[in-house]
């Protein structure tokens, strides 16, 4: 490939042309009038204005972006996540229109977007699932007798759904009615299908994926996992690899079972296979997402592979240029995603004006990110300004970084995760490796959250009279050496 179009904006649509610009391909950016001065724009070979800010009228508008492509002499349009990265009809237009998606094909994208589909896809090999119903169902007194037979508490799912749209938990039958409604109508209001399907609730899982490799030659790979416990609405903000309680031979059977998911949907390219991993140690398929994923970061440094250069030369039809045994993980990476959201408001997005960012930097520090000094946080997207992301040779190290590089990351004019990764950093049952998707419900609570405050109030006070206590003690000490002949040989 010699040009290739990211159908993205922000930090990934930075993140995919770094790669490409290291391997001598020349990118183009699209974007909205919302992001016409965004990094991406000005990074890029050459941009186009696809349309006001609202996705609908710009990011989203795979025929245009096919058009300007087109015109461009473009190879490979890449897709990022989110908008139209799991559109199976955008992938098929991209291909029938003779450039490359970047991306696994369109039986994949269509299998594994229903989560039905994908239960049915993989139920001949020995995967475990979650107890539940591999159709949809849409008769309120049908899921009565189904959440009867799977006991309470259960779970009512999206089939088409993701980020937490369109899913119930239903502690009580008298409340299972209302809860399907209210699914139905979200997943239809998300996703244009309102079909639900319903699963026992695991009450307090592990959230464990495996990202996995495939070409067009039939080989496939598995790259280890991710941890993904720390969680808000249902979506990921802390991350991190490997996991702390994933024994070696878990970690090769859960391999396995994802290269099998993959393989069941003729995959190609960069995927991931999401498991919920209980009490005993017992893991459940959850669903495929079938693109880069946001925390791909932690994968990338532990085992030195860069994803996005597998994903391009995977589309140019190269083989992997490594097997499942050449594969091996070193040290541990953690990644708090950046939100513009305020954490002690219920994680509620705030907007407003960056009046300082200024990014933390280092050896073990990596700062994925879309946005500057001075820019608006538009009102359109998802509020992540960036993937605060660091590497220690030990899991404690790697953690420490994280906290190091927490309080050098400035920003003001917005609120945003940082106090809540902060948080996380420095909570017990997170070092401890102790945790499930509970977290927050279970530690970020109001009381938590004001006797930190409280902490870190007593901390200040008593780190600015020892400060003072110092600087007098020094005062003092310049006096007395003044006086004393042995200054003037130098001693000290």
């Amino acid at each position: 490939m010699k040009k290739i179009l990211v159908a993205n904006r922000g930090e990934i649509a930075l993140r995919v042309m770094k790669t490409a610009r290291r391997m001598g391909i020349k990118t183009v950016a699209v974007y909205s009038e919302a992001d016409r001065h965004s990094p991406h724009v000005l990074f890029a070979d050459e941009a186009v204005l696809l349309g006001p800010p609202p996705s609908a009228q710009s990011y989203l508008l795979g025929d245009k972006i096919i058009k300007a492509a087109l015109e461009l002499g473009v190879d490979g349009i890449h897709p990022g996540y989110g908008f139209l990265s799991e559109n199976a009809g955008f992938c098929k237009a991209v291909k029938a229109a003779g450039i490359t998606f970047i991306g696994p094909g369109i039986e994949a994208i269509e299998t594994m977007g229903s989560k039905l589909a994908a239960k049915e896809a993989v139920k001949n090999y020995d995967i475990p699932m979650v107890p539940g119903t591999d159709q949809a169902v849409t008769n309120p007194k049908e899921a009565i007798e189904i959440a009867r037979g799977i006991g309470l508490p259960i779970l009512i799912k999206a089939s088409a759904g993701g980020g937490g749209k369109g899913m119930r938990v239903v502690d009580k039958m008298e409340d299972l009615e209302e809860q399907m409604q209210r699914a139905i109508s979200e997943a239809e209001s998300a996703f244009g299908d309102g079909s639900v399907f319903i699963e026992k609730y695991i009450t307090s899982p592990r959230h464990i994926e495996i990202q996995v490799l495939a070409d067009q030659h039939g080989n496939t790979v598995h790259l280890f996992e991710r941890e993904c416990s720390i969680q808000r609405r249902h979506q990921k903000v802390v991350e991190e690899a490997p996991s702390a309680v994933l024994t070696p031979e878990l970690r090769e059977r859960m391999g396995k079972s994802a290269t099998q998911v993959a393989e069941a949907c003729n995959y190609e390219g960069a995927g991931t296979v999401e498991f919920l991993l209980d009490e005993n140690n017992e893991y459940y398929f959850l669903e495929m997402n079938t693109r880069l994923q946001v925390e791909h970061p932690v994968t990338e440094w532990i085992t030195g592979v860069d994803l996005v250069e597998m994903q391009i030369r995977v589309a140019s039809g190269e083989p992997l240029p490594f097997r499942q045994e050449d594969l091996t993980i070193k040290g541990h990476a953690v990644e708090l995603r950046v939100y513009a959201e305020n954490p002690y408001n219920d994680f509620l997005p705030d907007i407003g004006n960056l009046k300082t960012y200024r990014p933390p930097s280092g050896e073990n520090i990596r700062v994925d990110d879309g946005f500057r000094e001075g820019m608006d946080i538009p009102i359109y997207y998802d509020p992540m300004l960036s993937k605060l992301i660091t590497y220690g040779a030990t899991r404690a190290e790697a953690i420490q970084e994280m906290k190091k590089a927490i309080d050098q990351y400035e920003i003001e004019g917005v609120a945003t995760t940082l106090p809540f990764g902060k948080f996380v950093m420095e909570h017990e049952a997170f070092l401890s490796g102790n945790i499930t998707t509970k977290f927050v419900q279970n530690y970020f609570t109001k009381e938590a959250i004001e006797a930190a405050q409280k902490d870190e109030s007593e901390i200040a006070g008593v780190f600015a009279a020892w400060l003072m206590q110092e600087r007098n003690a020094k005062l003092t000490m310049n006096v007395k050496r003044e006086k004393s002949p042995w200054v003037n040989r130098n001693f000290k």
